[in-house]
């Protein structure tokens, strides 16, 4: 059996954008049954909310698409950078910060912009919509949608 493909999703509080992208993924590859072949999970480069669930208006959005997000908020590690094979920014700003924390060439060259993996929606971030109101937080689920297919899919050679 192949080693699975471990990917860590990040925003600034992981409480909105990267534990929904996780837990769309995580759904998306339920429905395909390519659960093994993956480790996600999900943190963000700001720790002040580390330990809270998703923000109720995500969890509301996405639990109404049949996702369930009951991830707890972390911040990233310094040991991700080696224990992830992929490490997906939300923003540009999550990018930038996340390739600063990177030690070596090779845990940068990990970091990637979630949108790459858009097919459908031509984005170049996943807004945050923690001070928008809902259609920010339906935009959000719209895209990560688009990108976690993208992102299943060539992930397993699938394009």
């Amino acid at each position: 059996m192949e080693k699975p493909i471990k990917i860590l999703f990040v925003c600034l509080g992981n409480i909105c954008r990267s534990p929904a992208a996780e837990g769309v993924f995580l759904h998306l590859a339920r429905e395909r049954g390519v659960t093994d072949r993956f480790v996600v999970d999900s943190a963000g480069t700001y720790g002040g909310h580390a330990g809270e669930l998703p923000d109720p208006r995500m969890r509301a959005h996405a639990a109404r698409r049949g996702y369930l997000l009951e991830h707890r908020s972390r911040p990233v590690r310094p040991d991700d950078f080696d224990d992830f094979d992929l490490i997906l920014g939300m923003d540009d700003y999550n990018i930038d910060t996340l390739r600063s924390m990177a030690d070596t060439p090779e845990q940068e060259a990990k970091v990637h912009r979630m949108t790459d993996y858009c097919r459908h929606y031509p984005v170049d971030c996943i807004p945050d919509p923690y001070y928008g109101g809902a259609d920010g937080f339906e935009n959000v689920l719209n895209v990560l949608e688009d990108a976690c297919e993208g992102l299943i899919d060539e992930t397993l050679g699938e394009k």
